[in-house]
């Protein structure tokens, strides 16, 4: 076939039609708003555009303060950035203020933890120290997560309630800069989800590996069981909510795991919400928290930094939850 001369085309024949007829996704009505000075953490979220992150970031403060209002559980799940990016009093704080009702973390998180509150201070340059072969070799971490499995097994404990309760009685740590020290003085549930070989007290000797597996697997079946609670109950309404923050793999994997036990064993999570929070959006997360788990609708996305997210989270939670100003 002989493809012929192109003539111009005659755009005075398109068909035209009127802006009222058009969906608009970009309204005046949603564009920021300026809040004045001194103005609260619930007006500033408030105040900023109707959009993306800031929409997403307004949708888990209400799912948050539903679900504390409705009894149902707010599960914080987190990775290690969190802890070392200064974050742990903000969670503390939820959890002393019943907003958090269960924390779950993998090792790393359980390491960082210890180290503050034993040590003071926590992480090392890994790309100084993987060099020489010190890395992870801190004679008092290994010893403590050796007894940590120890006093699991005896005391028939999971992992995150045997830690918090060592630490308590540690000589001379500082319980009050540790998230699972402060759960096991709340008596909340706070479970650990170790990988074998993730995790730099992996490496001791003295480590009882079948220990260790038994009391993180104990915390799976304790964290099915919170799971299973997340269900919005017989008065129908708003649900439980899962906040995953700072965990790119390991708690994805574990949560939707958890939630295939619950739904198998009969649990409706129909009105769960879940929600994301990380510097980056990652597969994982995304499809194992924001969307497969959960209805349409009821998965969150929110992108930033945890140093300035989580700060705004929890002030924009506790100013709905108990009035501007709170403290």
């Amino acid at each position: 076939m002989t493809m012929g001369p192109y003539e111009p085309v005659d755009l005075r024949r398109i068909r035209v039609y009127s802006a009222a007829q058009r969906a608009h996704k970009v309204e005046v009505a949603r564009q920021a708003k300026l809040p004045a000075a001194g103005a609260s953490a619930a007006e500033l979220l408030e105040s900023m555009p109707d959009y993306l992150g800031a929409r997403e970031l307004r949708a888990v403060v209400d799912a948050v303060v539903a679900a504390v209002q409705g009894g149902h559980p707010v599960v914080w799940a987190m990775g290690a950035h969190v802890i070392k990016v200064g974050c742990s009093p903000i969670v503390i704080d939820l959890m002393e203020r019943g907003v958090i009702s269960a924390v779950a973390m993998h090792g790393a998180v359980a390491i960082h933890d210890a180290e503050l509150a034993i040590l003071g201070a926590t992480s090392e340059e890994v790309s100084d120290t993987i060099r020489d072969g010190s890395f992870g070799m801190v004679e008092e971490t290994l010893s403590f997560f050796a007894a940590v499995c120890e006093y699991a097994q005896a005391q028939d404990l999971g992992l995150g309630r045997a830690t918090g309760r060592l630490l308590s009685v540690h000589h001379g740590a500082d319980t009050s800069r540790s998230v699972l020290a402060a759960a096991n003085r709340l008596e909340i549930p706070a479970t650990v989800h170790v990988a074998i070989g993730t995790d730099t007290v992996h490496v001791s000797g003295a480590l009882d590996g079948a220990k260790l597996g038994a009391a993180s697997l104990r915390d799976f079946r304790t964290l099915c069981s919170v799971v299973s609670d997340m269900g919005a109950g017989g008065g129908g309404g708003a649900g439980g909510v899962w906040l995953n923050v700072g965990s790119a793999v390991v708690l994805p994997e574990v949560f939707l795991k958890a939630v295939a036990v619950a739904r198998n064993l009969g649990a409706n999570l129909d009105a769960m919400v879940t929600a994301n929070f990380d510097m980056l959006s990652h597969y994982r997360p995304r499809a194992n928290v924001v969307t497969r788990p959960v209805s349409d609708g009821n998965g969150h996305e929110v992108v930033g930094q945890h140093e300035i997210l989580l700060p705004i989270l929890r002030q924009a939670i506790i100013e709905r939850l108990n009035g501007r100003g709170a403290t």
